[in-house]
């Protein structure tokens, strides 16, 4: 894991602490994971904009191991 890792949330500088995982059905395989970093305070933010149109699939830990992405 890169020792800089910052939260995917547009203007955001903050460290991340979560891997919001999500696959768009439509172009990706059921197994694919795409990973958008979070820091604590932009998780919820991240899992509902993605919940809302269908394509979170789990959040984790950042120091989960990563499996199909």
């Amino acid at each position: 894991m890169p020792a800089e890792t910052m939260c995917s949330r547009k203007g955001c500088r903050a460290a991340a602490a979560w891997q919001v995982r999500w696959n768009n059905p439509k172009i990706h395989t059921p197994e694919r994971r795409k990973i958008w970093l979070a820091c604590e305070d932009h998780r919820g933010w991240l899992e509902d904009y993605l919940k809302l149109r269908g394509l979170w699939r789990d959040t984790q830990p950042l120091d989960t191991p990563v499996e199909g992405s």
